[in-house]
Order: structure tokens, then sequence, then C-alpha cells
């Protein structure tokens, strides 16, 4: 079924730029370290696509990692800059990516490959990967495996559920790359019920709402927070799991 609001939503973040870098979650060590080691060499070059305000920009440059990163979006590329001032920053889309041909080791796509023409873009990611190379989507979501998150997450599921499509991407294929391995990492990030309700107020469905539907969402998860004991009172880790794909270029 078509999404109307689709369009809408990928275009979305800018307007939250700052809370996004803010409150969006980063992604474990692990998690990059297995993506790296799908590379037929260690990786140097990197690119992060769609890379939004550099949540995955900034643990690969920690890795040692030259970070090239590209962002439609000027406000979340603004919010980039800011974060990571030693990536190189570009404007550009997964579709036309602004880097010559063979330019990467390595392809990393944080919390945005759903939103891409997939078969499009993964033709352009052919073209500036390196033979060898390889692609790794991730996604960052609530740990539902926990009871109390999994009744936050139900509470929350026309605003801030994980994207649908994500668990169809396992079976797509390209061509120019091997078919995809996935893996999950559970981690956490320390949050509060204020700084939790920040986050859910970046998803684009949430940004998307009429006010007062979106008021109404932020009431309703308040409140289960405010009644859960593992929530109520102070700071509290939420528990995450990364989701990662990861696919060699041929």
């Amino acid at each position: 079924m078509s999404d109307p609001t689709r369009a809408r939503r990928a275009a979305s973040f800018g307007s939250r730029a700052a809370a996004y870098a803010e409150h969006r979650p980063g992604y474990p060590r692990e998690a990059i370290e297995w993506g790296l080691s799908g590379a037929r060499d260690a990786p140097r070059r990197v690119l992060d696509l769609g890379a939004g305000t550099g949540k995955l920009t900034l643990a690969l440059t920690e890795l040692g990692l030259d970070v090239t990163a590209v962002e439609p979006d000027p406000e979340m590329r603004a919010e980039l800059g800011r974060v990571v001032p030693s990536a190189t920053s570009l404007a550009g889309r997964a579709e036309r990516i602004p880097l010559p041909d063979a330019d990467v080791d390595a392809v990393f796509v944080g919390q945005a490959f759903h939103w891409f023409d997939v078969p499009a873009a993964m033709t352009e990611i052919a073209r500036v990967l390196r033979p060898g190379g390889v692609l790794v989507p991730m996604w960052n979501y609530e740990d539902d495996s926990v009871p109390w998150v999994a009744k936050f997450t139900e509470l929350d599921r026309e605003g801030a559920r994980r994207p649908a499509a994500t668990e169809d991407l396992r079976g797509v294929a390209h061509p120019e790359f091997e078919p995809f391995e996935s893996d999950r990492f559970h981690h956490a990030q320390r949050r509060t019920a204020e700084s939790l309700l920040e986050t859910i107020g970046t998803y684009s469905m949430v940004i998307v709402s009429a006010p007062e539907e979106s008021a109404a969402l932020l009431t309703r998860l308040r409140e289960f927070l405010a009644a859960n004991p593992a929530t109520a009172s102070g700071e509290f880790d939420l528990p995450l799991l990364t989701w990662g794909l990861r696919a060699r270029r041929r």
C-alpha cells in the first residue's frame, strides 16, 4: 500500500535537526566493526550516505577512518558539520552521489536506507564502491524483547515504530552485490522520560502529524512513563537493538 505521507516524512527531519542531533541514539562499535568486516580488505575510506546529523559519521571517524558524509537536507548537514567537523560533508542523495567511481571501500547508511529508491540507490552505491567493498545499512530500534519497552512501543505504534519496509530489505537483490547478511546488536541509551519523549518527537510520523495528534501521542506516552517503575523517576537505560545488513560488492 502506498503511503501518501512518505515524501513529506522523508523531508521532515531538518525541522527537528538540533533535537535529532541531541536525542537520537548512536550506534554500537560492535555493529560498525561487524559491518566493516564484510569487506574483502580492511576499509580505509568510507561513505556515510544519508548521514543526517552525523550519528554514524562520528562513530566511523572515531575508528580512524577517512569519512565522507553525504546528506541532502541543509539543516541536518549543518548539525553534522558542527558535531563532526573532521568529516567531509557534501550535499547529495543516494540516487546521485557526488563522488567518483570506485572511490570508497565501504558505504554505511544509518536509519535512512528505507527512504531510498533502493534499486537506483544500489546501482549508484555500486558505482562509488570498489569491488570487494561493503554496503552496510543499519537501524536503531527500541528493544521490545524487554516487557516495558514492548508496552511502550505498542502505545506508540502509529507514531514511532520501526519502518515496516526494513524487514523486507533482507531479500533485496542487485547484480552488483552478493546477498545481504544480517545481525542484531544490543545496547542502551541513558534517558529520562522527557528526553525519551524528545526522541519520539524527532520521528517523521510525529513531525508531520497534526499538532493535536502528536500532542495526544506524547501525553499518552508521558503518562505511561510516569506510571512505569523502570522509568518513573530520574535516568534509566533505554534498551536498544541495532539491526544491521551487509552486502559485499562483487
